[in-house]
């Protein structure tokens, strides 16, 4: 009897969401910015989560620009927690690019990203948790979030959008993101096999998840960021060993009667301060002060997201800075014709920045190895990177917490390469389980959010690993 209303419930399901979020979902055609037709499939919307749907996620979704029907479909979260999926698909993996080099403070030009992710798979770009992009709250109550509670409203998100966009049901899934969203792509992952499990609509092909540069367990990814310094040469042998023999290893919280140890961690810390942890090649940025017009200063000061303290910059011939780019961001995204484009509501977020810092957000979830080792068991496959030149969560953090999982080495280190040069480094794990496979892969030369800083090998890395190519 259950077996045989099954395909009728899943249709009422189905029938309530898209009566429900129909208008909340725009085709967009044009930006302004970019000339002519948009060469890509783009849509945009709401969808609602949390009680009575007081919690209004904000989404981008490009159709594969290969084979929308058979190409896999990414979720992707991006870090923070707070920081918009804006920056996501204009710095990292999404189709467009701003222009500039050719920037001058009005609206940015887009062009067309050769090494988009878009290229080989579906992407589902999503502002979360609420507070972040465009995604805003009913409710003050409902501006309040944390691990587990964003992953509940992501979860609810993708059954809602899914029941909605029925076609891509059967699309491989793959839960995907970097940085702190690394740390929430296992949590979700796991909610879906588990719903999955328990029979719950709508069931979802997840195959398996990628992660680059993870928060995975923050004080011990801190933890590393002295051993990775030393590797890199930024601090002295000698420097490194007081340090590592007075500290007894723990340089993330040590004990503060430690004079010793403190003391060590001083001088390194001398070393260290004016070095970029997210990429140790680039520039410091200038801080420049921010004034949303008839808002309050709440935003990151490090990050230059004002086009008059940008220009201002500029006219004094300051050496360029790589975080200079994200002022293009606040201009395109703040600017009426983009809003009413993208189809956002007025009223609802007076001025968007690329990471919100304000978001009230409670880190209730200390460590994901467990999930990690979880999907492992389960038979998930998993795509691990890190740009090996990020200190913020260094690529020997990220080892540290795969060589604890139950996971024997299928593939020893080696090198791999695009177009005859090295690319960076990858090992190959396998479940004791089952049949799941975890590839590791640096990208040499890339900082933190390393397709920022090497799209194209970025590109080539996801292309293979989907296709079940060796790299």
């Amino acid at each position: 009897m259950w077996l045989a209303m099954k395909p009728f419930l899943h249709f009422l399901v189905l029938l309530f969401i898209g009566f429900k979020s129909a208008a909340s979902q725009s085709i967009v055609e044009t930006l302004p910015g970019y000339d002519g037709a948009l060469p890509f499939k783009l849509e945009t919307g709401y969808i609602g989560v949390g009680e009575n749907d007081e919690v209004q996620l904000f989404y981008y979704f490009i159709e594969s620009e290969n084979d929308p029907a058979r190409d896999p479909l990414l979720l992707w979260l991006i870090g923070g927690p707070g920081c918009s999926a804006l920056s996501a698909f204009f710095y990292e993996i999404g189709p467009l690019a701003f222009d500039f080099e050719n920037f001058d403070g009005s609206l940015p030009s887009l062009v067309l990203n050769p090494y988009s992710w878009t290229k080989v798979a579906s992407i589902i770009f999503l502002d979360y948790p609420v507070g972040a992009g465009f995604s805003y709250s009913n409710t003050a109550r409902g501006y309040s979030s944390s691990d587990t509670n964003s992953t509940q409203h992501n979860y609810t998100f993708l059954c809602k959008w899914l029941l909605a966009h029925p076609e891509f049901i059967k699309n491989r899934l793959y839960v995907s993101g970097d940085s702190y969203g690394g740390k929430i792509v296992p949590m979700l992952a796991l909610q879906i096999a588990k719903g999955n499990e328990a029979g719950l609509e709508p069931i979802m092909s997840l195959k398996g998840y990628i992660v680059g540069n993870p928060v995975t367990y923050e004080d011990h990814d801190s933890n590393e960021q002295i051993p990775y310094a030393h590797r890199m040469a930024l601090i002295s042998d000698k420097q490194f060993e007081r340090a590592r023999i007075s500290c007894n290893g723990q340089y993330a919280n040590p004990d503060p009667n430690n004079i010793e140890c403190l003391f060590a961690l001083y001088i390194i810390n001398q070393c260290t301060k004016f070095v970029n942890q997210v990429q140790i090649l680039d520039l410091i940025c200038k801080e420049i002060p921010t004034l949303p017009e008839g808002g309050s200063r709440r935003f990151v000061p490090s990050l230059v997201d004002d086009r008059i303290g940008f220009l201002s910059l500029s006219s004094q011939n300051e050496p360029p800075c790589h975080c200079h780019i994200y002022v293009t961001s606040y201009v395109w995204a703040n600017d009426e014709t983009v809003r009413e484009a993208l189809h956002i509501r007025e009223g609802m977020v007076p001025y968007w920045t690329r990471c919100n810092v304000s978001v009230t957000y409670e880190k209730d979830i200390e460590s994901v190895v467990e999930y990690h080792q979880n999907l492992s068991d389960r038979g998930f496959q998993a795509l691990v990177y890190s740009g090996d030149h990020d200190m913020s969560v260094p690529y020997i953090a990220t080892l540290k917490w795969i060589r604890k999982l139950n996971v024997s080495v299928n593939e020893e280190w080696r090198a791999w390469t695009v177009d005859g040069q090295v690319a960076g480094y990858t090992e190959l794990y396998k479940s004791k389980i089952k049949e799941a496979y975890l590839m590791f892969a640096t990208i040499k030369g890339a900082g933190h959010t390393a397709p920022e800083y090497k799209p194209r090998e970025c590109l080539e890395m996801l292309r293979r690993w989907l296709s079940l190519f060796p790299l």
